[in-house]
């Protein structure tokens, strides 16, 4: 079962096989930039950049069905708190792992 699904992006694309296709190249071209500059701004604990990249990357999460809302909420909701790293990590991990994987999908699906 893959990481992401195409069912919001395809009502926008309306059948267009070239805008999916520039979404994916797009998504591949700016998402592991913003998810490295996200974790090194964790390990830093600047929360301002760690809110910065998690809304950022909100909506091309949710344009493929990543469904980690509830993980990049945790984080604006961290961000915005005196607590410790650890109480962010464990979103951290599990949005860096699904976007990894999807990553490797994505590349290997649209042969990128």
């Amino acid at each position: 079962m893959k990481t992401y699904s195409f069912d919001s992006l395809n009502e926008i694309a309306d059948g267009d096989e070239d805008f999916i296709q520039s979404i994916v190249e797009a998504f591949l071209e700016e998402l592991p930039e913003d998810l490295d500059a996200m974790l090194s701004a964790a390990e830093n604990q600047n929360r301002q950049l760690v809110y910065y990249y998690a809304h950022k990357m909100k909506p091309n999460l949710q344009m493929l069905g990543l469904r980690l809302e509830d993980h990049i909420n945790a984080l604006q909701t961290w961000s915005n708190s005196t607590e410790d790293i650890d109480a962010a990590q464990q979103h951290i991990d599990k949005i860096e792992a699904v976007l990894k994987t999807t990553f490797e999908e994505l590349k290997r699906d649209f042969t990128i």
